[in-house]
């Protein structure tokens, strides 16, 4: 059973979570590198302003940025910034990755903490 609640393995828990966000946003990041603004605005839903704040942090802060790939609303328009901005996707997916898996481990160990 891979619940918490149910006493699933959280560190299996925590990495099946963690490489299937980090494929998806690894989605996004190839749609940024192959796709146009049409294909973003119809199949992302991410705005100009969106995009244009991305790519902003993006331009400031540099690669560590994708740490932060994790948050709502930006986290998205951070991996296409990336993907338009030709991050090299080693340092994309080490950055993501371990952005995401500090969010699951920070979130299970508070769901556990919590029971």
């Amino acid at each position: 059973m891979y619940r918490l609640n149910a006493g699933g393995d959280a560190r299996m828990l925590v990495l099946i979570a963690t490489v299937g966000n980090v494929l998806g946003s690894l989605i996004t990041y190839a749609m940024g590198r192959q796709g146009n603004e049409a294909v973003h605005r119809r199949w992302l839903r991410i705005s100009e302003e969106q995009t244009a704040r991305a790519e902003s942090w993006f331009s400031k802060f540099g690669r560590p940025a994708l740490l932060l790939a994790w948050l709502p609303v930006v986290g998205d328009p951070l991996c296409l910034a990336a993907g338009l901005l030709r991050c090299p996707v080693v340092s994309f997916l080490i950055l993501v990755s371990i952005g995401k898996l500090v969010r699951y481990g920070v979130l299970a160990a508070g769901f556990m903490m919590k029971s």
